[in-house]
């Protein structure tokens, strides 16, 4: 049986029912979910899939991620709700390619561990797979694993295995539609051209996966565990000296009350040039690179390739005495002496994000 994997929330625990209830059946996870935006989610959500199925010793096999047919299929549909007509689409979508790849490997059913998930629709999903039974001749079983308190089951299995839990569906319209219901940022959508690995981002828990699976495969004894703490995302920043925009780099925290001020630099303590509006201040490429050990011969390289943010708030931590003070810090290759205009257009909120601690 061909077994269309969504996420390993969902597909341990109905692949572990399967294995339960049918031990005979050879089974054969295929994971095809082109509708998982950003890729770096896609990439997370694969790897914890690996990691189950590994788990629990079946194939796994995965499907092309064909990101624009999907969006091609969904086209107008980008303001449906939950369980709506864009949903039914992305059903048939992956249906579609599974019963192909089903049929490609000689076998006569499938499922899916959609079935399974309290977000979708068993209805909608019985449908569509029985619409593809009938076209493409391959039989759809649709087991219901929620019912018998299948969900709080699930979500004992997800927590004792430590799966990865995401918190929206998948494609970038439910995730927009839900971060707007909740009145949050949507950060999973930033991606900084400074290549920096964002607090709480998705290649911050991406990294923090595979590390995971380097610990499992070492033997070493690890949990994810959760903390909150204060986040910040930089939107927009520019520095204008005299009319012109000269390489800046604002370290991380860096903010001021509105999105832009100007003034001209006050006075200097000890490295660090006051700006008389903001509290503002700036420091000189040479200074970042000796209170940091680093070596950039640029501000711009320093905006391109900028350090981990845990180096830039040690050095806000020794130039301001707290990382709690947030105060624009501002990298330059030499301190201006005409007129400056700042613009930061930043957010600072409390969030959480999960944390591997290993067991000693």
């Amino acid at each position: 049986m061909l077994v269309h994997i969504c996420c390993s929330v969902d597909s341990h625990f109905f692949i572990e029912k399967l294995q339960h209830e049918y031990p005979d059946e050879k089974l054969v996870g295929f994971f095809y979910d082109p509708n998982i935006h950003p890729y770096s989610e896609y990439r997370l959500r694969l790897l914890d899939v690996e990691r189950s199925c590994k788990k629990l010793g079946i194939e796994l096999i995965e499907g092309p991620y064909d990101f624009e047919s999907w969006m091609d299929a969904v086209r107008g549909l980008e303001h449906e709700p939950e369980k709506g007509g864009r949903c039914e689409v992305c059903f048939d979508r992956r249906f579609e390619v599974s019963a192909q790849k089903a049929l490609e490997l000689g076998e006569s059913a499938m499922t899916t561990t959609l079935l399974v998930s309290p977000k979708k629709s068993q209805e909608q999903l019985i449908r569509a797979g029985e619409a593809f039974e009938a076209s493409h001749g391959v039989k759809f079983i649709a087991f219901d694993y929620r019912k018998n308190n299948g969900t709080a089951d699930q979500g004992r299995v997800a927590k004792e295995q430590q799966l990865y839990r995401q918190d929206y569906c998948g494609c970038l319209f439910g995730l927009s539609m839900q971060r707007d219901q909740q009145q949050r940022l949507m950060d999973e959508m930033f991606s900084p051209l400074s290549r920096q690995i964002l607090p709480a981002s998705i290649e911050e828990r991406l990294t923090m996966y595979q590390r995971r699976m380097d610990l499992e495969d070492s033997g070493i004894p690890y949990r994810i565990v959760k903390e909150r703490f204060l986040n910040y995302r930089l939107f927009r920043a520019s520095l204008r000296v005299g009319g012109e925009v000269v390489p800046s780099h604002p370290l991380f925290y860096s903010t001021i009350s509105r999105t832009s001020t100007e003034g001209k630099i006050e006075f200097e303590v000890n490295g660090q040039y006051f700006l008389n509006r903001e509290e503002v201040r700036f420091i000189t490429l040479d200074t970042f690179n000796a209170l940091t050990s680093s070596a950039y011969e640029s501000t711009r390289r320093l905006m391109f390739e900028a350090p981990p943010v845990e180096t830039e708030i040690s050095l806000r931590t020794l130039l301001l005495g707290s990382p709690y003070d947030t105060s624009a810090v501002i990298v330059v290759d030499s301190i201006p002496t005409a007129k400056v205009s700042l613009l930061l257009d930043t957010k600072t909120y409390t969030d959480t994000r999960e944390k591997l601690i290993i067991n000693n």
